[in-house]
């Protein structure tokens, strides 16, 4: 799937937001890393200020999937770092959403991955392995399945049940 830009999505799927199909996820996000916008299909992951399960579906093959972090929200760690950026760029994830905070941004913005977070935190997570993957994640109130689709650029996130097109 081509990067496509969500304002024009927006326009063109109006029906589908209106009935809920197309959510648009507030704008919470910052953005880091290389890639601008990136698209594809979602891998989700709900973990609490741990991310050995990040690391997990990290070194697993991409294939062009976006990995949707729910990380609760919290401000008081990062669950991603640029040594796991470098790692989502070589095995071919398209991008990353962290519902927390990520490090490291100088190196996570040479990578050619794209990157969002709410924000920096230079602390590492704890490393316990507790989290649950591949099930629904709710950020900032809007559901998120695994194996949906996402389309991320400067002008915000949607999601979306199947893959889109203009």
């Amino acid at each position: 799937m081509a990067n496509l830009a969500t304002a024009d999505l927006c326009d063109t799927y109006q029906n589908h937001i209106t009935d809920g199909g197309l959510r648009v996820l507030q704008p919470i996000f910052q953005s880091y890393g290389s890639r601008k916008s990136f698209c594809g299909p979602i891998a989700t992951l709900k973990v609490f200020e741990d991310n050995v399960l990040v690391r997990e579906m990290i070194e697993e093959q991409g294939k062009g999937r976006v990995l949707v972090v729910d990380g609760g929200g919290s401000l008081r760690c990062a669950l991603l770092g640029g040594n796991l950026a470098m790692l989502a760029q070589n095995n071919g994830w398209n991008g990353v959403i962290v519902n927390g905070c990520i490090r490291d941004v100088d190196e996570i913005n040479r990578c050619d991955i794209g990157v969002r977070a709410l924000a920096t935190h230079p602390l590492k997570s704890n490393k316990k392995g507790v989290g649950d993957k591949n099930g629904a994640v709710f950020i900032g109130g809007t559901r998120i399945a695994h194996g949906e689709w996402c389309c991320a650029d400067s002008d915000g996130v949607i999601i979306s049940p199947t893959e889109l097109s203009l």
